[in-house]
């Protein structure tokens, strides 16, 4: 999962082609600007020895900046292999491949394989799924200090671009979709289960909210 994920039709949208450009943009140009925001905030709050769990991390950019930020070790979850080729490229490249456990798993549907980590990451994941409280509950029950993530906000506009882009899946025979799932909903989901939000960045394409323990 990058950049939008979903279990499915997964393979048929986030496939190695999109891995090759994620992994090009990353070696050409480091994280973006949303992906610097969400780092910020895990670094000002302390990730020196942390575990960290992302949700569909893609080609575990998010994962090789923590990690030379402090982080002890790395756990990704994926929805397909994809990614995998790129990846182990880009954390070999890093010096990094022994700290990171890449597994395919579906947390929503199968929480109780893999563990509690200090950090939960989702960027970028949870507006192509299509249960994100019982996504989002996952999480908040594998996070025992920290809780990232980003999504698209739900406004007119970019709910009109979804609605475009759902379209063009329907037409072309997918059966991917896009989400935008209420903002409140998810925020109350991850209150629910013990998280409170202390930070919150309001792009015009992306929303970053940080939550603590």
């Amino acid at each position: 999962m990058s950049s939008c994920c979903g279990p499915g039709g997964y393979e048929g949208v986030f496939g190695p082609r999109l891995a090759r450009h994620l992994a090009a943009r990353y070696r050409r140009s480091g994280p973006d600007r949303t992906t610097r925001r969400l780092l910020s905030f895990l670094e000002s709050r302390g990730i020196e020895g942390a575990g960290v769990l992302e949700i569909g991390g893609g080609v575990g950019e998010v994962q090789l900046e923590l990690l030379r930020r402090g982080a002890a070790r790395t756990t990704n979850l994926e929805l397909v292999d994809s990614y995998e080729a790129e990846a182990a490229a880009l954390a070999a490249a890093a010096g990094t491949s022994g700290r990171t456990d890449r597994r395919r798993l579906d947390i929503a549907a199968d929480p109780g394989a893999v563990g509690p980590h200090d950090v939960v990451v989702l960027h970028r994941v949870v507006c192509c799924y299509p249960d994100h409280e019982r996504l989002l509950a996952a999480a908040a029950d594998h996070a025992q200090r920290l809780l990232v993530l980003s999504f698209p906000p739900r406004t007119p506009a970019v709910r009109a671009s979804l609605a475009v882009l759902n379209a063009f899946y329907r037409v072309s025979g997918r059966s991917f979709r896009n989400y935008a799932h209420p903002p409140e909903a998810m925020l109350a989901v991850l209150r629910e289960h013990g998280l409170r939000p202390v930070y919150a960045h309001r792009g015009r394409f992306w929303r970053v909210v940080g939550l603590v323990r």
